[in-house]
Parts: structure tokens; C-alpha cells; sequence
């Protein structure tokens, strides 16, 4: 039989020998009780035989513990022995599965692929970095762009600073009043006279 089969049948048989213990732990009881009564009615030689009947049922029994004890160590050990063998099993598998996908592999060859993988990406750095470079081979001077957007970024700074300083000054000054100096009225009016009084006298 198969363990799974074994362990079923001896777990079937524990469980009858406990049924069966527990039927003569039941008329172990019952001689302790009729042993009592027999005593209150002062018949000694019965109450005797009812305890020795009680002494067989409990050799009975210990014998029943025992075999219980022993089938039960018979299935924990072979529990024990089928779960082992299922991870030798496993592991035998897993063992397998390895072998056959390192079947025609070596460690010089994984070297190799390696080797060959730095090569590729080594050279694929190398097309990168010829690509990234402007045609005809100038070469653009980082520092000169530094100092050019510095420039840049300073007339900006005085540019708003210039704009603030205009929007501080008045747009429109005021204009002075023109003011017809008094002597020159006064001449005006003198010679207007002098013409009428000419042209009085022509007359």
C-alpha cells in the first residue's frame, strides 16, 4: 500500500482501539459502583470478585495504550518519512530543470557573452557620443556659453532697472507762462498814438 493508504488505516484502527478503551474504561466504573453497593450490603466476596473483574479490564487497557502509542509513532514516522521523500522529490525536479538548461553551457562561455556585452555596450557609447558631436568638428566652448548667457542675464538686470528709474520721472513738465513784458505794452501802445495823430494832422 501506499503511505496515504497506510496512514488511513492505521488512523481507522486508532480510532476502534479508543472506542474500545473507552468501553472498558465504562466497566471499570461500573464493577467500582457495584463493589460499593456490595460492600453497604456487607458481601465482601462479591465486592472482591467485581474489583478483580475491574483488574482485568484495566490490563486490558494498558495494553490498548500501548498499541495506541505505537501506531501512533507509526504514522508520525511515516508523515515524516513521505513529507521528506516529497521534498526529495521536488528538489530532485528542480535539480533536473537546472541540468537541463545548463545542458551545453559552461562558465567560459557565460565569460564570453559577458565580455561580448561590455564590447557592445562600449561601442554603442562610442557611435552615441560621435553623433552628439556638431558637424564639421567644431567644437562649442562651454565656458564662452557660460560667459554669454552671464551677459545676457546682467543686461536684462539693467534693462529693468533702467525701466524702473523712467517710470520714477514725470512724463510731461509743466509749461511756463508766457508773460508779455509791461514795456513793450506800453511801447506798442505809445506808437499806435503817434500814428493816429499823424493821420489827424494829415487831414
Amino acid at each position: 500500500p501506499s503511505p496515504k493508504d497506510s496512514i488511513i488505516k492505521l488512523r481507522e484502527t486508532l480510532e476502534m482501539l479508543e472506542k474500545r478503551e473507552a468501553f472498558l474504561q465504562a466497566k471499570c466504573n461500573k464493577e467500582v459502583m457495584e463493589a460499593k453497593k456490595l460492600l453497604q450490603q456487607k458481601n465482601k466476596r462479591a465486592a472482591m470478585m467485581c474489583l478483580k473483574r475491574k483488574k482485568t479490564y484495566e490490563s486490558q487497557i494498558d495494553k490498548i495504550s500501548g498499541a495506541r502509542m505505537t501506531i501512533e509513532t507509526q504514522v508520525n514516522a511515516i508523515e515524516g518519512a513521505s513529507v521528506t521523500m516529497d521534498a526529495l522529490s521536488a528538489m530532485r525536479t528542480g535539480a533536473q530543470a537546472m541540468r537541463q538548461l545548463h545542458r551545453g553551457m559552461t562558465s567560459e562561455q557565460v565569460d564570453d557573452t559577458m565580455e561580448d556585452i561590455r564590447e557592445q555596450m562600449d561601442l554603442a557609447n562610442e557611435l552615441n557620443e560621435a553623433i552628439s558631436q556638431p558637424l564639421g568638428g567644431e567644437i562649442i566652448d562651454e565656458d564662452e556659453l557660460e560667459a554669454e548667457l552671464d551677459a545676457l542675464e546682467q543686461e536684462n538686470v539693467d534693462e529693468q532697472l533702467l525701466g524702473l528709474e523712467a517710470a520714477r520721472l514725470p512724463t510731461k513738465l509743466p509749461s511756463a507762462p508766457v508773460t508779455t513784458p509791461a514795456s513793450k505794452a506800453g511801447a506798442v501802445s505809445e506808437e499806435d498814438e503817434l500814428a493816429a495823430l499823424e493821420a489827424s494832422m494829415a487831414i
